[in-house]
């Protein structure tokens, strides 16, 4: 029964970011840095009231300078993961910010080589080598690298490592790092309310309120991850991350009918190899780990 209010908890949770692309375009015609700064803005306001409703505040007596630090960095990398995603959304790149956390997975495979010195797996290393190539036919398609892409791939495994390095709650590090970035996104807001270029109270009600909503439609997802993750297996959490962009893929080619030449299908095609190629590698050393920790357990105790 956990596993299956885990499986529903994923699900709603990487189905709400899959919809995001829907979701965006209704700002406008609010700019993607005042969007991002209202998310910024309301998304505190929205942990802040989840965390007085639960008193939640006695973290921040116990963080430390190091959390501190990571949490900070982590906030400089989402602020340029979620401007960069709406960016590429509301002028319509959805495909490729689709492409971005597709490749996500083999970034932090990457980024433990490198920053970790984590030894790869066979499978690991070839998946990570299609990968690259799958960058490199993009590269010739678009006929410039896939910056979008490698920027939203890059920031939000920097992001991840960030997070799991200060090991605190997802809603105390959201307070956490929307505080850290609150004074540039007040400035942002206020700065585009001055020069009277700003679509915030001047769109209309039904405007105003997406925009305010901005904050439940950021924590609410999140949410539901955290539920998920307690009540499901690493491996299930693996497959369902794919959810995601997936959903983002489909939306950016069905709704948004963005082109998708034969060569771009070809590195998608690739990406998609690598993907299964790391998949399964994960799912049978899983498997491998298990038989061995019940092997592990049956042995008898010496006397």
């Amino acid at each position: 029964m956990e596993q299956r209010k885990g499986l529903l908890y994923g699900l709603a949770a990487y189905g709400l970011w899959g919809a995001f692309p829907l979701y965006f375009p209704l700002l406008k015609p609010a700019g993607a840095g005042e969007i991002l700064s209202h998310r910024i803005l309301w998304t505190l306001i929205t942990v802040g009231l989840l965390l007085s409703a639960t008193r939640g505040w006695g973290w921040l007596r116990t963080t430390s300078r190091r959390q501190a630090g990571l949490l900070t960095f982590a906030a400089v990398t989402i602020a340029a993961n979620w401007g960069t995603y709406i960016y590429a959304v509301n002028s319509g790149h959805t495909i490729e910010a689709a492409l971005g956390y597709f490749i996500n997975p083999l970034v932090t495979v990457l980024m433990g080589v490198l920053l970790l010195r984590e030894r790869l797996r066979r499978a690991q290393w070839i998946a990570l080598g299609v990968g690259g190539a799958a960058v490199l036919v993009l590269a010739v398609d678009y006929g410039r690298p896939p910056w979008i892409a490698l920027i939203l791939a890059f920031s939000f495994g920097t992001y991840g490592l960030m997070k799991k390095s200060a090991a605190m709650g997802s809603a105390e590090s959201m307070a956490f790092e929307s505080a850290v970035l609150f004074v540039p996104a007040l400035a942002m807001a206020l700065w585009t309310q001055f020069q009277g270029g700003a679509a915030f109270g001047h769109a209309g009600a039904g405007h105003l309120v997406l925009m305010i909503l901005l904050g439940t439609v950021t924590a609410v997802p999140l949410m539901f991850f955290n539920e998920a993750a307690n009540r499901l297996p690493l491996s299930t959490i693996g497959l369902l991350q794919y959810v995601a962009p997936v959903l983002q893929f489909l939306v950016g080619l069905v709704v948004q009918h963005e082109a998708m030449p034969a060569s771009r299908w070809t590195g998608f095609g690739l990406v998609w190899l690598a993907l299964s190629l790391l998949t399964w590698d994960a799912l049978r050393t899983a498997h491998r780990t298990r038989i061995a920790a019940r092997a592990r357990s049956s042995e008898p105790v010496p006397a």
